[in-house]
């Protein structure tokens, strides 16, 4: 078994080198060097000409963005199937993007009102941080509800992650409703996901927070393989089982809150990646967690490099890709759950 986890594990390095080497010369602007003659020539000038600008600035970060995106959204929703022991379980079920979406809208909405007395830095960061806050609060919201006296129960949570995310829709529905045309477009590209607007600040941020999360979050392996067999038998086996809900939780809102902060709704990688790899490894959550980080990053790599090519020189919001992918595999969920039945 461990020489299979091995071979799986090489093989989807592999393919993310390739893929990564592969998403660094196309796009819609062709170098006229290769990569590597181009990277030699900056270290040595230390000035951008047009090539080295659109590698080193805004290609290489995109992609950067895109490895710890996909990473982050399927550890994060491989982890809440296994505390929620439940396959259809993913990031958006506690309304953590719906909450970093209605922020976002509010900024773009009213944002222009108190733009001008910003520091330009603020200015710059401004939709990023109201997503971000939207992410956090909608969380804390969430996990407020579902506590009481220390214990956190699932199906409140859920619940009130269904409740939350009526209530932003709703609300985003009426400021998308009465936006300018121009606020409508920047609402709607924004809700279906984009990273084109990476860059090295925001890779270092995401980079620090997906780093910190998944080292914890990778540790967990075997509290939800326990957790398998209920509450009540893991907490006999010696496992903190209150305090390692809260740690879930609270990490993967941090993870997926900082994702969409960044880069607007990127939808169904959560759900799909640990769905594809039970086919393999069942519910081992040893195996699933480090391999869905891999995986995700892969899958989330190859499905922007597409955006970026299929409508050249536009490129189409990468959340239409994830959705047209994952959509199958969710209705094929649903149809196996219908068989069980």
């Amino acid at each position: 078994m461990m020489k299979k986890i091995a071979v799986y594990k090489i093989s989807f390095f592999v393919v993310l080198i390739i893929a990564f080497v592969t998403a660094l010369y196309l796009g819609a602007y062709d170098f006229n060097q290769s990569v590597y003659e181009i990277i030699s020539t900056y270290l040595k000038t230390k000035t951008h000409t047009a090539d080295s600008f659109v590698l080193i600035e805004l290609r290489i970060p995109r992609i950067l963005m895109a490895i710890l995106t996909g990473s982050a959204l399927a550890i994060s929703g491989t982890s809440l199937q296994g505390l929620f022991k439940n396959p259809l379980a993913s990031p958006d079920l506690i309304g953590i993007t719906s909450g970093a979406v209605l922020f976002a809208a509010l900024t773009i909405v009213f944002g222009s009102t108190i733009m001008h007395l910003l520091p330009p830095f603020f200015r710059y960061t401004l939709l990023s941080i109201m997503a971000f806050l939207g992410a956090l609060l909608t969380m804390l919201f969430v996990y407020k509800m579902a506590t009481s006296n220390g214990k956190t129960h699932i199906l409140i949570l859920l619940l009130s992650g269904v409740a939350i995310s009526a209530l932003t829709g709703a609300v985003t529905g009426f400021l998308t409703y009465i936006s300018t045309e121009e606020e409508l477009r920047n609402i709607t590209f924004w809700s279906l996901g984009s990273l084109a607007g990476a860059n090295w600040w925001k890779v270092s941020l995401v980079f620090i927070i997906v780093l910190i999360g998944s080292i914890i979050l990778l540790k967990k392996g075997k509290i939800l393989n326990a957790l398998m067999l209920g509450e009540k038998e893991a907490a006999h086996l010696g496992f903190d089982i209150e305090k390692n809900k809260r740690q879930i939780i609270v990490i993967t809102s941090l993870m997926v809150g900082s994702v969409v902060a960044f880069n607007g709704t990127i939808g169904f990688i959560g759900l799909v990646i640990p769905y594809i790899l039970r086919f393999v490894f069942n519910s081992n959550y040893t195996i699933l967690l480090p391999l869905s980080m891999i995986l995700g990053a892969v899958v989330l790599l190859i499905a922007d490099t597409i955006s970026r090519i299929i409508v050249i020189p536009a490129e189409l919001p990468i959340g239409i890709l994830t959705a047209i992918m994952g959509a199958p595999v969710f209705i094929s969920i649903l149809i196996n759950y219908k068989r069980k039945l």
